[in-house]
């Protein structure tokens, strides 16, 4: 697995190729090679994701990043999700409410992560 420095902060950067996160399984899988090389905070390209996984009825997103809150380990979500936005209130309220904090993110790319990151620093 490929892992970055971001200033500071040891972020494992999931490849865009890949198997989906469809379960809470394959959630699991990540946290498990997110801890394998020491990462704190998990890089999840939008492409990962399963098609259900931001339908916010399906829970699987509450309870995978509820893991990764557990865990003590940082997740964001990597990529354009403006089509999905579009199309649901309940999801902008959650991306906008996780946004606020500091365990999940969604942002555009990775520079937006690393600014993200660098503001939270200062």
């Amino acid at each position: 697995m490929d892992w970055i420095d971001m200033d500071g902060t040891k972020v494992l950067l999931l490849p865009v190729k890949g198997p989906k996160i469809e379960t809470e399984a394959d959630g699991n899988d990540v946290i498990g090679e997110a801890f394998s090389v020491e990462a704190q905070l998990v890089a999840i390209p939008v492409e990962r994701l399963g098609s259900s996984f931001l339908r916010l009825e399906t829970r699987l997103a509450g309870t995978i990043f509820q893991k990764f809150v557990n865990y003590h380990l940082r997740c964001a979500i990597i990529g354009d999700i403006a089509p999905l936005l579009e199309g649901s209130k309940a999801l902008r309220d959650f991306v906008r409410e996780t946004n606020k904090g500091r365990s999940i993110w969604f942002v555009d790319d990775l520079d937006a992560l690393r600014a993200k990151l660098a503001r939270e620093k200062a």
